[in-house]
C-alpha cells in the first residue's frame, strides 16, 4: 500500500530539494545541479535564484561557471531557457528534441529531416560564438533561406549554448550562441527514451515526488513519453499516494520533511522553477493568486514566499524593495521580509538595483491587501 502524503509534505519536499528550507554552503555549479534547472529567461533571474538558496552567494561564482561553461544556458525544458549544470544539458537536450513540435517546422519551410542535416555545418560555424544576426546570414548567404526563419527554431532544435556576452548577469539583451559539442548529438528513438528517463529521475530529484502531469508539465512532453519513462524505471522509483488520491512518483532516499518544518520567508525570482514545476501549481502558488502571479503573456512575477506559499510580489526600486501581500501578514513575517529585503538591496547594488523594473507594468492592477517599502 503506497504511502499517502499530504500536501503540506509535498510542499515540504519541494522546499528541501530546492534548498529553500535554509541557506546551504554549496558552490554555485553545485547548487544548480542540487536544484536540477533554473528558469533563466531573464538574464538576472539564476542570480537571484542562488542568493536565495545558498550562504554568501557571491554572484562572481556565477560568472565563473557560465564563463568556463560549467553551467549552461540553453533552450531546454517547456522550450524555455534554463541553466543547468553541464552534465545534465545533453541528455535534458536529447530528451526535448523529438517534441519539439512538427508544426514549428513546416511553419518554416522545414522538415525534421532537413533540420537534422544543417546540424552539422551549423555547429561548425558555431564553434565559437556568433550572434543570432551572423547565424542569419550565414544561412541566407550559404544555404539560399529565409536565416531569421531557420534560425528562430533550429537555436530550440540545436545542441547550441548561450555563449556570455558580458555584464551584469554574464547574459545580454543580444544573446549568442556556441555549440554544446563540436559534433551533433546522436538521435533516435531509443536514445531519446533513454534520455527521458534521465530527465524524469533528475526532475523527482530535484522537484519530488511528483505525478505524471507533473512530469509531463515540467517538461512539456507527451504524457505517453512521460509514462513509458517512470515505467522504464519501474521498481527503482518509490511509489506515493498524493492528498488527492493521485499517484506520484519520487526517487529513494530523497528528503520529505515533517508539514510543520520551519520555512522562512523569500523573495523569489522571476520565473523560479520552483513555483514552475507542476501540473498543479498550488504546491507553492495558491489557486487564487495563480492568475495574478501568472500573466497572460506568460510572464511569472518575482514573488514573496511566506511559509511555504506564495502571499505576495516584490519589485525593486531605487528606494529600495516594495512589497505588496495579497492578505494580511503578522508582523514577525513583514520584519523577516525586511532583513531579506535589505540583503537583496546590498546584493543587486553592484549590478542592477532596479532589477526587473522592465516589468513594472503589472504592479497598478494587484489585488494586494497591504504595500509596504522595505
Amino acid at each position: 500500500m503506497a504511502i499517502k502524503v499530504s500536501a503540506e509534505e509535498l510542499n515540504r519536499a519541494t522546499l528541501a530539494r530546492q534548498l529553500l528550507l535554509a541557506r546551504e554552503q554549496l558552490s554555485a555549479t553545485e547548487a544548480t545541479r542540487r536544484i536540477v534547472a533554473i528558469q533563466a529567461q531573464h538574464a538576472a533571474s539564476p542570480y537571484v535564484a542562488l542568493w536565495n538558496r545558498l550562504v554568501d552567494f557571491d554572484p562572481a561564482e556565477l560568472d565563473s561557471a557560465f564563463a568556463e561553461r560549467q553551467l549552461v544556458k540553453a533552450t531546454l525544458m517547456r522550450f524555455t531557457l534554463h541553466a543547468v549544470h553541464r552534465d545534465d544539458h545533453l541528455p535534458f537536450h536529447v530528451a526535448m528534441q523529438p517534441s519539439l513540435p512538427e508544426k514549428y517546422l513546416t511553419d518554416r519551410g522545414l522538415t525534421r529531416p532537413q533540420a537534422h542535416a544543417y546540424l552539422p555545418e551549423l555547429l561548425e560555424f558555431v564553434a565559437e560564438p556568433r550572434s543570432s544576426a551572423e547565424v542569419e546570414e550565414w544561412f541566407t548567404s550559404y544555404h539560399g533561406v529565409a536565416g531569421k526563419d531557420v534560425w528562430w527554431i533550429l537555436r530550440a532544435f540545436a545542441p547550441v549554448c548561450h555563449s556570455p556576452t558580458g555584464g551584469p548577469w554574464s547574459f545580454g539583451q543580444r544573446p549568442h550562441f556556441v555549440a554544446a559539442s563540436p559534433h551533433p548529438a546522436q538521435y533516435s528513438d531509443e536514445l531519446a527514451a533513454t534520455a527521458r528517463e534521465t530527465l524524469v529521475w533528475r526532475y523527482l530529484e530535484g522537484f519530488g515526488p511528483a505525478s505524471l502531469a507533473d512530469v509531463a508539465q515540467f517538461a512539456k512532453i507527451q504524457r505517453a513519453h512521460a509514462k513509458a519513462a517512470i515505467s522504464a524505471l519501474g521498481e527503482k522509483l518509490v511509489v506515493l499516494e498524493g492528498p488527492d488520491g493521485s499517484t506520484l512518483y519520487d526517487v529513494p532516499g530523497a528528503p520529505r520533511p515533517a508539514a510543520d518544518t520551519p520555512a522562512p520567508p523569500r523573495l523569489m525570482a522571476m520565473w523560479d522553477s520552483a513555483l514552475l514545476a507542476y501540473a498543479d501549481r498550488s504546491r507553492i502558488v495558491p489557486a487564487e493568486y495563480k492568475s495574478v502571479v501568472t500573466r497572460i503573456n506568460g510572464d511569472v512575477l518575482p514573488t514573496l514566499l511566506v511559509d511555504g506559499q506564495v502571499a505576495g510580489l516584490w519589485r525593486s526600486t531605487a528606494d529600495g524593495i516594495e512589497a505588496a501581500a495579497f492578505r494580511p501578514l503578522p508582523a514577525k513575517t513583514w520584519k523577516a521580509l525586511s532583513v531579506e529585503a535589505s540583503i537583496l538591496t546590498t546584493f543587486l547594488a553592484d549590478r542592477e538595483p532596479t532589477v526587473y523594473s522592465r516589468y513594472n507594468n503589472w504592479w497598478s492592477d494587484l489585488p494586494a491587501a497591504e504595500t509596504r517599502l522595505l
